[in-house]
């Protein structure tokens, strides 16, 4: 990972300090930002690997920063670590909704940060590209999109068509946190209307129905849910 180039975007000096010198130690290359506009001024230049980025920040805020990313057709697909106040919970879920990848509450963990990015990284290199036939396979499940069929170790695994849908979406990303509100626009289907609480009893009907699988549906709490890699 030493080629790894990752944008921190923080403007208290003592915490980009620590990130700077410690993300250097591991052999990571840092582009320190102390604004979001300064941010965007480095990317016109360079695209990092990741970002890191503050949600409290002078001028443009981090969760305006995460929109203008994801809505750039040149940046989307940079993946970004929110670093948030345990109080704004509210931001956290809406910069996940925005699409970033994860999330560390202040105060945190030099070890965990470094387990959360590489994790990330690996995430990013790893992502397979969309299947042709439509069909991901990850741990012992098979999801067949086009067939909406599900087997685990090759035996058939019978799922209502929002479990199915609710399934896809975990799977789609492996390791992404998805908030309910996520999962639920996902398996809204014509006229039904999807609740956080239909999310909870939906995650509990694929644990039970995916036996032994059904371990990597990890409860994120206070968000949603990922799958687990």
């Amino acid at each position: 990972m030493g080629d790894d180039q990752i944008l921190v975007v923080e403007d208290d000096p003592r915490i980009q300090e620590l990130l700077e010198y410690n993300l250097k130690r591991e052999g990571f290359s840092v582009l320190p930002a102390h604004s979001a506009e300064k941010a965007l001024q480095i990317l016109e230049g360079t695209t990092p690997q990741l970002v890191l980025l503050d949600l409290m920040l002078p001028g443009m805020d981090g969760l305006t920063l995460c929109r203008r990313l994801k809505e750039s057709p040149r940046w989307r697909t940079i993946p970004i670590i929110m670093l948030t106040a345990r109080r704004e919970e509210a931001d956290m879920v809406a910069g996940l909704e925005l699409g970033a990848d994860d999330y560390l509450p202040k105060p945190f963990s030099v070890r965990v940060l470094l387990a959360r990015i590489r994790a990330v990284l690996r995430r990013a290199a790893e992502e397979p590209p969309p299947s042709e036939d439509g069909v991901i396979r990850i741990r012992e499940i098979t999801v067949n999109r086009e067939r909406h069929a599900v087997t685990v170790i090759g035996k058939p695994v019978v799922l209502t068509p929002m479990e199915f849908r609710v399934l896809a979406i975990l799977v789609s990303k492996p390791g992404k946190v998805f908030t309910r509100s996520e999962i639920a626009d996902a398996a809204h289907h014509e006229e039904n209307v999807v609740t956080d609480r239909a999310v909870d009893v939906q995650i509990a009907a694929l644990r039970r129905k995916l036996g032994s699988a059904g371990r990597y549906i990890e409860t994120v709490r206070g968000v949603g849910y990922r799958f687990k890699v």
